[in-house]
């Protein structure tokens, strides 16, 4: 493992309960976030330090722009997936523009979870099983879907919590995790398609004596993947071609849920956090959404989601 003593780690935005699903608008120069479990969604502008928010009807699990617009954006609510338009203002009406689809209709105790546009700007995005007790999640009930031009397409089930999603078009590869499993997924993908097929692991939690939980994850211009730790104070840089560690960077809270990369030369990681209560209080900054810098990487820009 290396460490570079340039790296910095500031708090950004005071905290929320599970903050999650950050994405990076370059165009508008903004970050966009969650807070599932108070139905929030978010936006930060670094340059102003502006962080507002709003309320929608349900546990919100990601939020992505549509393609083409400056207000209208793609969320998964409960188990339905919606077009909303906000304008980004502290507490401002959402309107409903379009419904495209509700999955799940015979597990109807899922939510969706974690999502992404690839690079083709279709929406993967998975479902995960009901929380009975905190932390304590029903098995294998959840799954990950593709919405495109086809329709909804599910791409694999019996999934207990969907999420980290990252694409590498040079290796022609979908990275994947269901973090119960402790393990980081790897799959053939054609970007044509977007098929994914011949899953196999890259990386195994527990072989590398890893405390927590492979949440949400990005991946940077030279195909390494950097993934938030849940339960583990941390986000590791992970080599997916020789399964190995080759950093470690120290978050100041427990609760790690995912990371992107942004700012105007996309080399700032943004993080997302949370403060529940699961085995003991999560005292601030426990929550809180920070931004790493002097990682001496880029990110690839987010992609902001086309309509079918």
């Amino acid at each position: 493992m290396c460490t570079r003593m340039s790296v910095s780690v500031q708090k950004i935005t005071e905290p929320v309960l599970l903050g999650e699903g950050p994405h990076w608008d370059d165009r508008q120069q903004a970050l966009y976030f969650v807070s599932i479990k108070q139905k929030t969604i978010h936006k930060y502008v670094p340059a102003s330090g502006a962080h507002t928010k709003t309320q929608l009807d349900g546990r919100v699990g990601f939020i992505i722009p549509v393609d083409g617009t400056t207000d209208q954006f793609v969320v998964g609510v409960e188990r339905k997936f919606l077009i909303i338009q906000w304008d980004g203002e502290e507490g401002s009406k959402v309107q409903v523009v379009k419904e495209l689809a509700e999955v799940d209709q015979d597990i109807p105790t899922t939510r969706i979870n974690d999502g992404k546009a690839d690079p083709k700007g279709r929406l993967y995005a998975g479902t995960m099983g009901h929380e009975e007790s905190p932390g304590n999640f029903q098995k294998e009930k959840g799954s990950l879907y593709r919405i495109d031009r086809r329709g909804v397409v599910k791409m694999c089930e019996g999934v207990t919590i969907s999420n980290g999603l990252a694409w590498d078009l040079k290796e022609k590869a979908f990275y994947y995790t269901d973090s119960l499993e402790h393990k980081i997924r790897r799959y053939d993908y054609d970007v044509d398609t977007g098929e994914i097929s011949n899953k196999s692991y890259i990386f195994d939690f527990k072989k590398n004596n890893i405390t927590g939980f492979p949440d949400g994850m990005t991946i940077d211009t030279e195909g390494n993947l950097w993934v938030a730790v849940f339960d583990g104070c941390c986000i590791l840089k992970i080599d997916p071609k020789l399964g190995i560690i080759s950093q470690k960077i120290p978050i100041p809270a427990k609760q790690i849920t995912s990371v992107t990369f942004g700012g105007p030369n996309l080399d700032v990681l943004f993080v997302t956090t949370g403060s529940m209560p699961i085995k003991e209080e999560q005292e601030p900054p426990c929550g809180a959404t920070f931004m790493v810098t002097g990682l001496g990487v880029k990110g690839h820009p987010n992609v902001n989601f086309k309509l079918p």
